[in-house]
């Protein structure tokens, strides 16, 4: 398992010369080197806990944070659990607790960045995790669990879509449930801002490269067809419970006049 970026390779002898998604140019390589760890030694140093999040929907996240340090949210439906992105740590404690709640029907992930240990969560529900196709490369440990799928908008289970929004990753996926007044689950493709009052948009983070003005504003398209009120970003404090469609709209417009305008936004 890679230190930096949390994501567990196929099982070897020895660790793998690299980490493919940290060389990539969205990621990083501490200055120290590459570093790996195993799950059993997460376990010593890490636990995972638990928190409301919203009615319905819990979070999920390492203590100490690990890795990226996002959490994962378990939305609660009538027809199955759906565990939106992953982290790193699965141990028992954890099992029982979310088969308590009913189990996972389907484990859904907005990028590679937070693939982590999806084979170990999908084998310990026997359930399927869905990545979008374009992103199928940056898999670095097969397993027939891995469902890929296409295009633009794949159900998962009754009023809970996946929406390709691409940006940050080709494949880059949002999830979208109908319930109550709607609400999206982003990760980082449209990250909630510090200010809880607005999304961004980059191709890398951790490197502050931007995405084009054309690409934000196609995004925002797909965003704006969606009915939802709030949003629920990568971390514990990233959310914008109500206007989240409002702020969404803002933050494109923003961006775009950002990138595209003569000069800073203001004094």
């Amino acid at each position: 398992m890679c230190a930096t970026c949390g994501t567990q390779h196929a099982p070897s002898a020895a660790p793998p010369a690299s980490c493919a998604i940290c060389e990539d140019p969205r990621q990083w390589v501490p200055a120290s080197g590459q570093q790996w760890t195993t799950m059993e030694a997460l376990a010593r140093r890490h636990v995972i806990g638990f928190r409301e999040v919203a009615p319905d929907m819990l979070g999920l996240g390492m203590f100490p944070d690990f890795a990226i340090a996002q959490r994962a949210l378990l939305l609660r439906t009538p027809a199955g659990n759906v565990l939106w992105d992953c982290v790193a740590l699965l141990d028992p404690a954890t099992v029982a607790i979310v088969k308590a709640l009913g189990g996972i029907a389907a484990i859904a992930i907005s990028h590679p960045h937070y693939y982590t240990s999806m084979v170990e969560w999908a084998q310990a529900f026997d359930c399927p995790v869905l990545l979008h196709a374009a992103d199928r490369r940056w898999v670095m440990r097969p397993d027939p669990a891995l469902r890929y799928w296409d295009g633009e908008r794949r159900e998962v289970l009754p009023g809970v879509t996946l929406h390709r929004l691409g940006g940050h990753y080709a494949g880059g996926t949002i999830l979208h449930s109908a319930a109550g007044k709607g609400s999206i689950l982003t990760g980082d493709i449209a990250s909630v801002a510090p200010d809880r009052q607005h999304v961004s948009f980059m191709w890398s983070f951790p490197n502050w490269v931007p995405l084009p003005a054309a690409e934000v504003s196609r995004m925002g398209a797909v965003l704006d067809a969606l009915d939802f009120d709030a949003v629920y970003g990568a971390w514990w404090d990233r959310v914008i419970p109500e206007g989240g469609k409002a702020a969404v709209r803002r933050s494109v417009d923003r961006y775009v006049a950002a990138v595209t305008g003569p000069g800073p936004l203001g004094d």
